[in-house]
């Protein structure tokens, strides 16, 4: 498998590029719109040909490339069907395999972040977007977010893959580039260490987080794959 970790730096995002050597297929996950030339430049590096964009959920941080990529090199976008992005050109529910060459990633749905979250699981690892953060996990208190759902998501879906499942998470905020299963069940400063589900609403209603300082824009513009709102710089 070609495998790269791309990274915008304003938002901290992760994109990841998936290709298959022998069809020369690819998937992009998480793309950035700041960062679309950058990845036609890979793509065109590699000899790769962008046949899907997925996104693990409705980004409130930045404005997805996914339109962008659609309308330069006709790539399909992919979303669950509760993101409440009706642009998308497949619509995915839990347990729907994707194929793309000789890749195969697998849908699990993990809302509690935002309603419509998913993760993608390949054979060694798994892409858990903002649901499962390396030491952390993301927000509840907005875009549907739900601390209960969000911790029943990660302890059957994610943490019953297998402990050396790697995990690829949407963004990082300490330089962090990997982890395992095995090291979020034990170390995870909100889920591991077998917090309980009761302990881990109390720690999320205690975050007193900010407001989201591009939610208003990107939304929009994210629920329509990239082309609709106000197009804000990334971050």
């Amino acid at each position: 498998m070609i495998f790269r970790q791309l990274f915008e730096p304003e938002t901290s995002t992760y994109t990841y590029l998936l290709g298959c050597p022998r069809t020369r297929r690819a998937i992009l996950i998480d793309t950035v719109a700041s960062e679309v030339e950058h990845y036609l430049a890979l793509l065109d590096t590699l000899q790769l040909r962008l046949v899907y964009t997925l996104e693990t959920h409705v980004h409130a941080d930045h404005v997805t490339g996914a339109g962008l990529l659609r309308e330069r090199v006709g790539s399909k976008a992919v979303v669950h069907r509760d993101a409440g992005a009706p642009c998308a050109d497949l619509m995915v529910t839990n347990g729907v395999v994707l194929e793309t060459g000789d890749l195969e990633l697998e849908v699990r749905h993990t809302p509690g972040h935002t309603s419509g979250c998913v993760s993608y699981v390949m054979a060694d690892r798994v892409f858990t977007g903002d649901a499962l953060l390396i030491g952390g996990c993301g927000r509840t208190d907005f875009q549907q977010g739900d601390a209960g759902q969000l911790y029943d998501s990660i302890s059957r879906q994610l943490f019953t893959l297998p402990p050396d499942t790697l995990v690829y998470p949407g963004h990082d905020y300490q330089g962090h580039t990997v982890s395992t299963i095995r090291q979020e069940m034990q170390q995870n400063a909100r889920l591991g260490g077998g917090r309980t589900r009761d302990e881990f609403i109390a720690i999320m209603r205690q975050l007193n987080l900010p407001y989201p300082k591009h939610i208003d824009a990107a939304l929009p513009a994210n629920q329509a794959c990239g082309l609709g709102g106000s197009q804000v710089r990334q971050g």
